[in-house]
């Protein structure tokens, strides 16, 4: 997995502002070869607190460094070379499992005595059982397979030091509220607990109350603001008539790779039934899903065999693929903030990226939303019509018959034509004949 979790990334630098926040040798060694220079503000604000032993809530969005924030003291607070875990980190779903232990691994480098283990549904348990015996710091792991091993025995978490629950809010409203708390059971209320999430809504703050012991709070403002290469659109349509602005659209820009968000697993799959009866190559990734099948279609979108991927936004947790041109939002989010994850999925690699979020009537109200938190407004525009479309085939097209020409092998159809070129046609007139048959003006 690509590392994003730090920002400024000059070629020449010494990590003096790591090194105030009392970060280890060995983790700043790693920094180093990773080529950072400053600590991200949530990780500026965190990581001091939780070596400290404080619990913690942090407020911040995806991409802000979260993941170092917790991940750099949980590295230096485990006992190195320790038979049992030492750290739990949940997460909601196994992608975010993997990329967390990915990263975790690239921090602890350098540190001798630290294994990181992820542990989920999908891969075979056997293989986490005998990585488990042999010895692990950290585990990394979703909710449903933590329990799992809790229950066999295989996890033992007697001599846990830290709790995190990474990305909170999404494991709240997927229900795993059940499942955190009998993973808490099995702590003994000994750990320090920390947690991470974009929003912190009643259900959070319940968890707050119940498990955590007085707890201090991080929020970091303004990483709300969406990146400067993504051209952001409001489009004005009819609820019945958004899969045709996606079609429309998609036809007039040519686009290779595309990702519409719904806000239901219903939405999913009637959207991609629509489209694949149009034409399009689109699969749907979302919970109702096994993990075997959200694999295989990721697979797929990745090598470009599925031109549209429709998701829902928990399913599309831990999505990085650098060469999305362009995002639909087919429903506007439930919550705002979402809105900057769903977009920021376009733009990635220094590329520019479009978003286009259909809006209707009272669906007005919550663009506004959307564009006081995120400052920007969204440019209004309206659904391409068939003649918008048209004239752009009609331009791209005329590149294709340049092509073609040039290629040469038109012996067969000059001898067709000739007959006609004969009597009182002239060849551009042909061609312009042909050309109306394939790309007659639409009314």
């Amino acid at each position: 997995h690509t590392s994003r979790i730090y920002m400024n990334q000059p070629e020449n630098m010494e990590n003096q502002a790591f090194v105030t926040l009392g970060i280890s040798n060995e983790i700043l060694q790693s920094i180093q070869e990773m080529g950072f220079e400053e600590p991200t503000s949530i990780q500026q604000e965190c990581i001091p607190k939780i070596l400290s032993g404080t619990d913690l809530v942090g407020q911040a969005q995806t991409g802000t460094g979260k993941t170092a924030a917790f991940g750099i003291p949980a590295i230096m607070k485990v006992e190195k070379g320790g038979k049992i875990p030492n750290v739990l980190i949940l997460c909601p779903t196994r992608e975010l499992a993997i990329q967390v232990t990915g990263e975790l691994i690239k921090l602890a480098r350098h540190t001798q005595g630290v294994f990181v283990v992820p542990v989920y549904g999908g891969q075979a348990i056997s293989r986490q059982f005998s990585a488990l015996k042999r010895g692990v710091q950290i585990v990394v792991g979703t909710p449903g397979r933590v329990i799992d091993h809790l229950k066999r025995g295989t996890l033992d978490l007697s001599d846990l030091r830290m709790l995190v629950l990474d990305e909170a809010d999404e494991m709240l409203n997927m229900g795993f509220r059940e499942d955190i708390e009998e993973v808490l059971s099995h702590t003994k209320g000994a750990a320090q607990m920390v947690m991470f999430s974009a929003t912190v809504p009643k259900q959070i703050r319940r968890l707050m109350d119940q498990f955590m012991n007085h707890p201090e709070t991080v929020k970091i403002e303004g990483k709300t603001e969406t990146a400067a290469n993504i051209e952001q659109y409001a489009m004005e349509v009819r609820d019945s008539m958004r899969t045709e602005a996606i079609c429309r659209s998609l036809d007039m820009g040519d686009f290779r790779l595309a990702l519409v968000f719904c806000n239901t697993k219903r939405n999913c799959d009637s959207l991609v039934e629509e489209l694949q009866s149009r034409g399009f190559s689109a699969d749907a990734l979302h919970g109702d899903m096994t993990q075997a099948v959200r694999d295989k279609v990721m697979k797929k979108f990745r090598s470009r065999q599925i031109e549209v991927l429709v998701a829902t936004d928990v399913a599309a947790r831990g999505l990085d693929v650098d060469d999305v041109e362009i995002v639909f939002n087919y429903d506007i989010p439930a919550d705002p903030e979402f809105y900057v994850h769903r977009i920021g999925r376009t733009a990635r690699a220094g590329r520019s990226g479009i978003a286009i979020t259909f809006v209707s009537g009272r669906k007005n109200k919550r663009i506004r939303q959307i564009e006081t938190m995120i400052r920007t407004k969204l440019t209004r525009m309206s659904m391409p019509t068939l003649r918008d479309v048209r004239e752009v085939q009609k331009g791209a097209n005329l590149e294709a018959i340049v092509q073609t020409l040039q290629a040469g092998g038109l012996r067969e159809y000059i001898e067709l034509l000739e007959p006609i070129a004969e009597d009182d046609f002239t060849p551009i007139e042909i061609a312009a004949a042909l050309y109306k048959l394939k790309y007659g003006d639409v009314k």
